[in-house]
C-alpha cells in the first residue's frame, strides 16, 4: 500500500540584513526536493523578505496569520521551515497554525532515517535526531510525546525517546560506544588495506551530482566488473546514503579501492556531519578525492563550496583532489567550467571522457604505501603503539639500543618516524 503524501507549505527567510553567498530561490528549489524526497506534496512555496529573525516565530507575525489562512483554505498538514528552529519556536508557530512544524535539519535527519540501510547507519541517524532533539527538550514537548506516521517522526531512535533528558543521554552514550565498535571494526579493515596495498579513491561531491552512476561506469571498464555489484542509482537526493567499496583493476597494473561516500548539501546539520564521521572518516583516509560536480546544475559553484566547506570540517581539504565536472552532455555551453590540470570534464552516462579520467588517477595515486626499518630508543616506546595506529609492524626485535622495526606505513604519516629510519624501500 503507496504511502499517503503529506500536503505542506515550503516557508523561507531571505534575511536582507545578513550577508549570505546562497540564493533563496536556488534554496528553496532544493528544500522542495528534500520535501519531495521524503514523500511529501508541496502546494506553496513562501518567502518574506525581512532584515533580521523573529525570535518567537522565526518569521513576521503577519507572515505567520497569513500562512495559517493557506492551512485552513489548502487543508495542510505541515509546514517545512528551511532554516533550523529553536524548540520555542517550533511550538509558538505550531500553537497559532495549528499543523505540524518542522524544519530543514527534521526532514533531512527524516530523509537519512528512511534510506539508512546498515546497522551503523541507523545508529547513526539516531544519534544525530537525539543530539538535535536534546537542546529542545522544552520547546518540542509535544512531538516528543507523539509517535506515528509522517515526516520528522520516524527512524530507529523515535521509539526509545523520551522527554527526561538523563534517558536521552544515556541512549547517546550507548549509541557513542556502538559507533566506537565499528571504528575500531574500519581501523583492522584499513590495516588489511594497508597491508595489500591497494590505494584508496573516494568520491566526494554534492548530493546528486552522479557519484553513484560514475563507480558504476567504472565498475563497468574494470576488469572485475560484475553487475551484482553495481551500486544503486536514482535520480533524487540522497539516493546514497551507506558507504559502498568496490575494487577496480584495469590494464598496466592499476588497481585500487573506489568508495562511494554520502552526498553533502547546503546547510548541512552539524549534528549530522559529527555523526556521520565514523562513515567520512573514509575520506580522510583515501590516497585521492575525486570531487563530482553537477555542471549541468546553475548553483554548481555553491554545491562545490558546499562540499569544500565539509572537507574542511572533516581537515582534508588538503589532500590530492582532482574536481570532476560530470553530466556534459545535458549542457551545451562548455566555455563557462574551469580548465585546470586539476580539473576535467566528464559524462559518466555516456562515459565521455573517463578513460581521460582513468589516465588522471593512474599519475595521481602512485605507490602510496612505504616499508620502513626503524631503530626506536626504549625511552620513545609510545611510537610502537603509534605504529600500529598507522600501519603494519612486519618485524620486530630487541636490540641493545632499543626496539629493531620493519613496517608499512601509509606516507602521510612518514615524518613521524624519520628521525627513527635506517632505510626506507618503496
Amino acid at each position: 500500500m503507496q504511502e499517503e503524501k503529506q500536503r505542506v507549505i515550503l516557508v523561507g527567510l531571505n534575511n536582507t540584513g545578513k550577508r549570505e553567498n546562497i540564493d533563496i530561490k536556488a534554496s528553496m528549489d532544493e528544500l522542495n526536493k528534500l520535501a519531495k524526497a521524503a514523500g511529501a506534496e508541496v502546494l506553496v512555496t513562501a518567502i518574506q523578505n525581512r532584515p533580521f529573525v523573529d525570535v518567537t516565530y522565526y518569521i513576521g507575525k503577519g507572515k505567520v496569520d497569513e500562512i495559517k489562512q493557506l492551512c485552513e483554505t489548502l487543508d495542510v498538514g505541515m509546514i517545512i521551515f528551511n532554516d533550523e528552529l529553536s524548540g520555542s519556536q517550533i511550538r509558538n508557530l505550531e500553537n497559532v497554525l495549528g499543523v505540524d512544524v518542522i524544519d530543514r535539519t527534521i526532514l533531512i535527519l527524516d530523509i537519512f532515517a528512511r534510506r539508512a540501510s546498515t546497522k551503523e547507519g541507523k545508529l547513526q541517524v539516531e544519534l544525530a535526531q537525539l543530539k538535535y532533539r536534546l537542546p529542545r527538550l522544552i520547546g518540542l514537548g509535544k512531538q516528543l510525546s507523539q509517535l506515528g506516521a509522517g515526516i520528522g517522526t520516524r527512524g530507529p531512535g523515535e521509539k526509545k525517546l523520551e522527554t527526561d533528558r538523563r534517558h536521552i543521554l544515556k541512549r547517546i552514550d550507548d549509541i557513542q560506544r556502538e559507533l566506537e565498535e565499528v571504528r575500531r571494526t574500519r581501523e583492522i579493515q584499513r590495516g588489511r588495506r594497508i597491508k595489500s596495498e591497494l590505494p584508496i579513491v573516494a568520491l566526494v561531491g554534492y548530493t546528486n551530482a552522479g557519484k553513484s552512476t560514475l563507480l558504476n561506469s567504472l565498475l563497468k571498464m574494470s576488469e572485475q566488473y560484475s553487475n551484482t555489484r553495481e551500486v544503486y542509482v536514482k535520480d533524487m537526493l540522497f539516493a546514497t546514503l551507506d558507504t559502498s567499496l568496490r575494487k577496480l583493476s584495469f590494464p598496466d597494473k592499476l588497481e585500487f579501492i573506489l568508495i562511494d561516500t554520502v552526498g553533502f548539501v547546503s546547510k548541512l546539520p552539524h549534528t549530522l556531519i559529527d555523526a556521520f564521521k565514523a562513515t567520512l572518516e573514509e575520506v580522510k583516509y583515501a590516497d585521492l578525492l575525486i570531487h563530482v560536480i553537477d555542471a549541468s546544475n546553475e548553483e554548481y559553484n555553491l554545491q562545490k563550496e558546499t562540499t569544500l566547506n565539509v572537507l574542511r570540517e572533516l581537515d582534508v581539504e588538503s589532500k590530492n583532489i582532482i574536481n570532476v565536472y560530470n553530466k556534459v552532455d545535458k549542457i551545451s555551453d562548455m566555455t563557462l567550467i574551469p580548465k585546470d590540470e586539476n580539473s576535467l570534464t566528464i559524462s559518466a552516462k555516456t562515459n565521455e571522457n573517463l578513460n581521460l579520467l582513468i589516465r588522471y588517477i593512474r599519475k595521481r595515486i602512485g605507490p602510496q604505501i612505504i616499508e620502513i626499518d626503524l631503530l626506536i630508543p626504549y625511552d620513545k616506546g609510545s611510537l610502537i603503539s603509534s605504529l600500529h595506529d598507522d600501519g603494519i609492524i612486519i618485524e620486530s626485535e630487541y636490540a641493545e639500543e632499543g626496539f629493531k622495526v620493519k613496517a608499512k606505513i601509509e606516507k602521510i604519516y612518514h615524518h613521524k618516524y624519520e628521525a627513527f629510519q635506517s632505510d626506507v624501500v618503496e
